[in-house]
């Protein structure tokens, strides 16, 4: 045929400067769009052929070629699809208006998922201008007496078509890489594009004669026909540097939306960090991105794993999902499936339900306070591990009381839990440190029940109210915890720091701190910030001093005829103070500098009486 002469079809002025700068946002997208171009183009004929529109005398082997020429600094894409005519390239390459998918599809509607048509040869071709001075086509129709024709531009509305050289079935892409963009004529580099957007590809993607795609993409297999060991080597596979994952959810949707996918719960090292997604995106087994937060709530962004979405709705460069209803209905879906799982794994195995609880906690947590649907549905599913070590669904721990006791740590709260646990009272132990914001979510829910760490109140029935027995000293006409009381006040001269004197049923503790709930609450929120000084920061605090301890009657008998307290009964008291700090961890880095001193002149003075 003569060489044509013309130019490209467009309703824009510029439209290959704004490729370059801004359709595409993400450079190595080019190749994803010509493999998928290619991909389209075999599954094309591949679906001619199923309807007996197209017949060869022998079984063919689709493949895609891919081919980098550092002297000719050429880029060469070949596919043995369903190829085109001159014509066929003057409508689908030259009049950007067209698109060949969609007719295309309009003709050959299928519902077979491995036959559908992910890019649109004409837009997507055009990515290949990112990189390349000109880009050519060579092609031959598989119809009947068809001849090869060949196309090329340089990146202006002018192009070049004319007979081309292909004698085989196909496509040729082929890039002529600029100088600026040099680094894309590095196999190194085209290898690791291909295997991030093209590694499941169901059609084998050769590079310079080397296969870059042997994995099949798990999430399409049926699960009952999945092992565990499979699961957990495609986990590896996906993420190299990570701990094995706690446990995963296959995906597996028809209705409202089409979606397959593999969600794994991984093992947390640090808080949730939505900003970190780290669930791969894909589009009939092509990637588009790990980073599509308006198709994952925010509490879920921090699994693992992949999401295929043929019903997916994208822009030209494929790299942001467009706000769409069908978005909607598949994020309501993925929600909706892992509660319906995790449950499930709740009254099918509650064992490997409890075995998981410290590392999936934190996920459902968040899920409850984000999610109202989410929380309903996982709502009968909470738990919370007790002092005792034994698991207690919420809401029936809670049914019936007035007031719920929780500790943040079992180790530094010890004593008053074991204070509880003597009234025969079970503490909640709500250790994660999602819990500071989880427990004031869990009491606006059910504002029937007030919500009490152990630290912020004593009970009634740890206090003896018989200890004091109504001893008066005639000397100073008080009794023995008034004496205390004010003996403490006068030496812990602390604004903000109000001291009571308590005969406790439990321990020999000399004295504990407590913060009311609120304060404690804020007490917490400030440590979250590094503020770890929350009691210094706060002020209000109540140090109760235990007059049933043997240190604080022995300090009874110390007092014995002294009109004013001596030093070594100063460091005692402060001691006192500094231990029921730091048993709360809230002893600032300046008192701890005084309290090293003040342990210090007590060794010395103890040790001289030796």
């Amino acid at each position: 045929m003569a060489v044509e002469k013309g130019a490209v079809s467009v309703q824009m002025e510029n439209l290959f400067p704004l490729i370059k700068k801004w359709l595409y946002s993400e450079k190595d997208i080019f190749v994803r769009e010509l493999i998928t171009n290619g991909l389209d183009a075999i599954n094309k004929i591949k679906r001619l052929k199923s309807l007996g529109e197209f017949k060869t005398e022998e079984e063919e082997q689709y493949e895609i070629h891919v081919a980098i020429d550092r002297e000719k600094k050429t880029l060469t894409f070949s596919d043995n699809g369903i190829g085109m005519t001159a014509e066929e390239i003057k409508k689908y390459i030259s009049e950007v208006a067209f698109s060949g998918a969609n007719d295309f599809l309009s003709k050959y509607k299928s519902d077979d998922e491995s036959s559908q048509i992910i890019g649109h040869f004409g837009l997507g071709f055009y990515s290949s201008f990112i990189i390349s001075d000109y880009v050519e086509i060579d092609s031959l129709s598989y119809l009947d007496g068809a001849k090869a024709a060949h196309w090329k531009c340089g990146g202006s509305p002018d192009y070049e078509l004319s007979e081309g050289s292909r004698s085989k079935r196909g496509t040729d892409v082929i890039l002529r890489v600029s100088d600026n963009e040099s680094e894309y004529l590095d196999e190194y580099k085209i290898s690791r594009i291909l295997e991030t957007y093209c590694a499941f590809i169901p059609v084998p993607i050769f590079l310079n004669s080397r296969r870059v795609n042997e994995r099949k993409p798990l999430w399409m297999e049926r699960p009952n026909e999945i092992k565990d060991e499979d699961y957990i080597d495609f986990y590896r596979y996906l993420y190299p540097f990570e701990q094995e994952p706690i446990f995963w959810i296959h995906i597996n949707s028809d209705y409202p939306i089409r979606a397959k996918g593999i969600l794994y719960f991984p093992k947390l090292t640090h808080e949730l960090d939505p900003s970190k997604g780290k669930i791969k995106f894909y589009y009939n087994s092509v990637y588009v991105s790990d980073n599509l937060k308006d198709l994952i709530p925010p509490f879920l962004m921090n699994l693992r794993g992949v999401i295929d979405c043929p019903d997916m709705p994208l822009n030209v460069s494929r790299s942001y999902l467009q706000q769409d209803p069908i978005m909607k209905k598949l994020t309501a879906h993925i929600t909706r499936k892992v509660s319906d799982e995790l449950s499930g794994l709740f009254k099918s195995d509650r064992k490997k339900y409890e075995d998981y609880w410290d590392d999936i906690n934190p996920f459902i947590k968040v899920g409850m306070m984000e999610d109202d649907k989410f929380f309903e549905a996982m709502k009968s599913s909470l738990v919370f591990k007790l002092f005792s070590g034994n698991f207690v669904v919420f809401e029936d721990f809670v049914k019936g009381k007035e007031k719920v006791y929780y500790a943040s740590d079992d180790k530094t709260q010890s004593f008053y839990i074991n204070i509880l646990k003597e009234q025969s009272i079970e503490v909640l132990l709500a250790d994660s440190w999602i819990d500071v914001h989880f427990i004031p979510f869990l009491e606006s829910k059910y504002k029937e029940i007030k919500f009490l760490r152990v630290d912020s109140e004593l009970t009634d029935s740890s206090i003896n109210e018989n200890g004091e027995s109504g001893i008066v000293d005639p000397k100073t006409n008080k009794t023995f915890s008034e004496t205390i009381q004010d003996l403490f006040k006068k030496v812990l001269d602390i604004p903000g720091l109000n001291i009571e004197v308590k005969y406790l049923n439990a321990g020999d503790v000399p004295a504990v701190v407590l913060l009311n709930e609120q304060s404690r609450r804020m007490s917490d929120m400030f440590a979250m910030f590094g503020k770890n000084d929350a009691l210094g920061t706060l002020n209000e605090h109540t140090l109760v001093i235990n007059a049933s301890s043997s240190v604080i009657q022995n300090l009874k008998k110390s007092l014995s005829g002294l009109s004013e307290p001596v030093e070594d009964i100063n460091l005692v008291i402060w001691e006192i103070y500094d231990l029921a700090l730091m048993s709360q961890r809230s002893l600032s880095a300046l008192r701890t500098e005084t309290y090293v001193k003040n342990s210090i002149k007590l060794l010395e003075k103890y040790t001289a009486k030796m």
